[in-house]
């Protein structure tokens, strides 16, 4: 898997971010940026759905959360919870290392052990928001520069590779709030379980014209409760979800399968038209279909 393309983030009105981090079945990107103290030269105000792990190479940065502000330096290693808000700017040139990924990369469902035990409780503290290792923890550094390493250079098994050493960061994280965190039940709410069934239903039917009624009924609740669900869990309606989850793939496949049109591939995921595909995958990534496939390959 290469770098994800650095580019402007693309933000909606309430400053999250749209652009997807990975696949489906890798949901985890990396970015290795560049930034200085010119004007527009810094990390807007945003948030996400996923877990942000800033790593700093060289300069110093300042990264802010609406809660507080830390001071990073050479070596230090911030850990960012999801759904927070943050921003980052600095006074000097700085290089850094950016993995963005879902907690289901580590865990695989959210019924699992991993999920159970150790990541939903830590994802759920409030006293989580962002946690930031020093540069004398040499262990996290190693774990961080193993990990973006293997995605850098697409190295033969970077999954396993990614995924074990992220995984070693949230187990030192959980450690460090061990103390104030508070067990989940064993048995998922209503709410996830209803999640869980359309999630489902989309990933088996997102070729064909979904609406919303379908992905409700999917889940035996009207469409009123659908969207609150959604809403309630993932923070996003079940459309603005289907959108996600298609040009995720298509993206994917501009890559994978380089012969396939345009066309093809906006039919295979599910879009009536290339032209809309074509809107909403701008929307998304800030640049068409043939200029990510051009960006990512050459061609």
């Amino acid at each position: 898997m290469a770098l994800q393309k650095c580019t402007p983030l693309n933000l909606s009105r309430s400053k999250k971010e749209l652009q997807p981090h990975g696949t489906p079945g890798f949901p985890c990107a990396g970015f290795l940026e560049f930034y200085t103290n010119k004007p527009c030269s810094n990390i807007p105000w945003h948030w996400h759905e996923t877990i942000e792990l800033i790593y700093i190479k060289e300069g110093t940065l300042t990264l802010q959360i609406p809660s507080h502000s830390f001071s990073m330096h050479p070596g230090d290693c911030a850990v960012i919870a999801p759904n927070i808000l943050h921003y980052a700017d600095t006074d000097t040139s700085v290089c850094l290392y950016s993995l963005v990924f879902h907690p289901l990369l580590i865990t695989g469902s959210n019924d699992s052990d991993l999920s159970q035990k150790y990541i939903q409780p830590l994802v759920s503290c409030p006293a989580w928001k962002c946690f930031l290792f020093p540069s004398s923890a040499q262990d996290i550094r190693e774990h961080v520069e193993t990990a973006f390493e293997a995605l850098r250079t697409d190295a033969f098994g970077y999954e396993f590779t990614t995924r074990e050493h992220l995984s070693h960061i949230l187990l030192k994280l959980y450690s460090e709030y061990q103390e104030q965190l508070q067990p989940v039940c064993a048995s998922p709410d209503l709410n996830h379980l209803r999640i869980e069934k359309m999630l489902s239903y989309i990933q088996a039917h997102y070729q064909e014209p979904l609406q919303l009624k379908d992905i409700a009924r999917s889940a035996s609740i009207g469409e009123r409760e659908c969207l609150r669900c959604f809403q309630r869990i993932l923070c996003q309606s079940p459309i603005q979800y289907l959108l996600n989850y298609r040009v995720t793939l298509a993206a994917d496949m501009l890559l994978s399968d380089p012969l396939a049109g345009i066309a093809e591939i906006s039919g295979r995921c599910g879009f009536d038209s290339p032209s809309y595909f074509s809107k909403i995958f701008r929307k998304f990534y800030n640049c068409t279909p043939k200029e990510y496939r051009a960006c990512h390959t050459g061609q």
